[in-house]
């Protein structure tokens, strides 16, 4: 070794080098999830814009709208685009909370490749303020490429898919395990309250889940009047 060269310590490092041990600070923008508790662990303090999250959910629970719904009311006034959605969204429900009904485009598409083509689509879109998307069986290599078209574009993408498919590997800049903290009468969750495991963030790993408490007693009742709603129209599908 030179007797000029010494060993290189952290302290050594610029102020721009994020350290592993430590929960990123986001240099992008973020949009508040509505959940201080939520926001505290992530980078910048939100969902991030330009990049793709990933919800996993296990089998029959539908808690995206509880999650996601406040920053969807919040993320501007122009289409927030489902792609795929399994239910019709139950649009007095969402406006309530101020995402209204012309803000919402939803595509129905049985076939997997188009819905992969339709949200990529939907992100280089211009007007376009949001995208969810369920694609239970992305590959990792169609999802880098919508997490490319988000980045370029500086879209909010939400990719909806199975709590199975947090063994596989994936691009995503955040990735989420949702599921509700109880089940109430006839399946629907007490109050609204969810359990979130943080599967990857850029940061140490949260090993604990986060416990996000009920939204007030008027949206509790108006997401069961949702739940109820999708049950109907599952059922009338049958």
């Amino acid at each position: 070794m030179p007797a000029s060269a010494h060993p290189l310590s952290l302290a050594d490092l610029p102020a721009a080098v994020w350290h592993a041990d430590a929960l990123a600070v986001s240099h992008a923008q973020v949009l508040s999830t509505g959940d201080a508790l939520l926001d505290a662990q992530l980078p910048g303090g939100g969902w991030p814009v330009g990049a793709l999250t990933e919800i996993l959910q296990p089998p029959g629970v539908h808690s995206e709208w509880r999650l996601l719904l406040p920053a969807l009311a919040r993320c501007g006034s122009g289409p927030v685009v489902l792609v795929g959605a399994p239910q019709p969204p139950f649009a007095p429900a969402l406006a309530a909370q101020g995402l209204h009904a012309q803000r919402l485009l939803w595509v129905t598409e049985p076939a997997a490749s188009t819905r992969l083509w339709v949200t990529e689509q939907a992100l280089r879109c211009a007007e376009v303020d949001a995208v969810l998307a369920w694609l239970p069986q992305a590959r990792s290599d169609q999802l880098r490429r919508l997490q490319m078209a988000a980045a370029e574009h500086s879209k909010l993408l939400f990719v909806l898919r199975p709590a199975q498919a947090q063994w596989d590997a994936s691009p995503a800049a955040l990735r989420l395990c949702v599921a509700p903290a109880g089940q109430g009468a006839q399946g629907t969750p007490p109050g609204d309250a969810l359990v979130v495991q943080v599967l990857k963030r850029r940061g140490p790993p949260l090993t604990q889940a986060l416990y996000l408490t009920a939204r007030p007693a008027g949206l509790a009742l108006l997401l069961a009047a949702s739940h109820a709603h999708a049950l109907d129209c599952t059922a009338a599908r049958a």
